[in-house]
């Protein structure tokens, strides 16, 4: 069975995803309007939003200054190589960035997969809790965020890694 529910944030409604577990839920998914293969909600899918609670909670949290860190049960997805990739972007702390060579040489990827390593980033289906907004262009660009690159730029100057401008 496939549970949902769908928060408020900042950044618009996240809609959350998962797979009911004894003592809540497994999160499957983490994602927002307008993102780059974002899913929708299905028929046969169940709206539980007592489920998500404990989540709900990490992620207002997070968005009031008070969480640098989630604790979330993730159900496992992707390929081999996928898994890699997002268990290195789980080890990026906040209030910091790195660069996707970076991120390859701390994981072992030869510097001719970066686009590989690049597509695995860009597949992350739990955006924001597993922190894909931390990769940026060797350059110091903010590129190739799935949920768009005006999110990544606010994620990034909430957590202090990106100095706000002024207009």
């Amino acid at each position: 069975m496939t549970v949902h529910a769908t928060i408020a944030s900042p950044l618009g409604p996240l809609l959350l995803v998962g797979e009911p577990t004894a003592d809540g839920v497994s999160l499957t998914s983490l994602s927002m309007p307008g993102q780059k293969n974002a899913p929708s909600v299905r028929s046969g899918w169940v709206r539980d939003d007592d489920r998500f609670s404990g989540i709900a909670r990490q992620v207002s949290a997070y968005f009031a200054g008070e969480l640098t860190a989630f604790e979330i049960r993730f159900t496992p997805g992707g390929t081999e190589f996928q898994r890699r990739v997002w268990s290195a972007l789980e080890e990026i702390p906040y209030g910091t960035s790195t660069t996707y060579g970076a991120l390859a040489g701390r994981i072992g990827v030869d510097r001719g997969r970066i686009q590989a390593l690049g597509a695995a980033v860009g597949a992350n289906p739990l955006l924001l809790v597993r922190p894909c907004h931390r990769v940026i262009g060797a350059d110091g660009s903010l590129r190739g965020y799935a949920g768009g690159v005006e999110r990544k730029v606010r994620l990034l100057t909430h957590e202090g890694a990106l100095q706000p401008t002024l207009v």
